[in-house]
């Protein structure tokens, strides 16, 4: 013969301060997973290092990077963007601010201070000078490759693709779109 089923006990409800616990902890969780898949695949904020970019950028100026940008297009000429120093002068990798001068099947050439693309002379109104280095080049950009340079010109102040090349789009990181601080340098790049 079955056994007749024993009544349920009630249970007693959880005590209000762990359900709202609970609740919080839930929250944080999706808050941290959100914020760290926005920061890893959509945007992040970097800070300027160093006088590379000057005069557009200057040092502890901070700037919104857009990383998804790149995972559905191309880096353009005139982007400013973040990218993976290609250079084995440090065991840490750092970071690079850079302007994209040239894209797959450009030319570049630096000659009596001025860059020139494919032949043509190029205008650069976010430098201040021309260009203090030696004559570079031609220099003809392979397919999946960019030509970057700082915008400060003088002398042996940039480090970038006249002394280590083109670089290749997987160490692009992202295109910096704004200047976020100082609230007084908002800017658009």
């Amino acid at each position: 013969m079955p056994k007749p089923d024993k009544p349920e006990k009630p249970g007693r409800p959880a005590p209000r301060w762990a359900s709202e616990l609970w609740d919080w902890t839930r929250t944080l969780s999706i808050a941290l997973t959100v914020v760290l898949l926005l920061h890893f695949f959509v945007f992040n904020l970097s800070t300027v290092e160093g006088q590379s970019m000057e005069p557009t950028l200057y040092e502890g100026e901070w700037l919104f990077v857009n990383k998804i940008s790149y995972l559905i297009g191309d880096p353009d000429r005139g982007e400013v963007v973040i990218l993976k120093d290609p250079t084995d002068r440090l065991e840490k990798k750092e970071f690079l601010v850079k302007r994209v001068v040239g894209v797959p099947g450009d030319t570049i050439e630096i000659r009596e201070g001025q860059l020139y693309r494919n032949g043509e002379l190029i205008v650069e109104p976010y430098t201040d000078t021309i260009i203090d280095d030696l004559d570079y080049g031609p220099y003809k950009v392979d397919e999946g490759m960019y030509f970057v340079m700082g915008d400060n010109r003088h002398a042996r102040a940039s480090l970038d693709s006249r002394s280590f090349g083109a670089v290749s789009q997987d160490l692009i990181r992202g295109r910096a779109d704004f200047i976020l601080w100082p609230i007084a340098k908002l800017n658009a790049l």
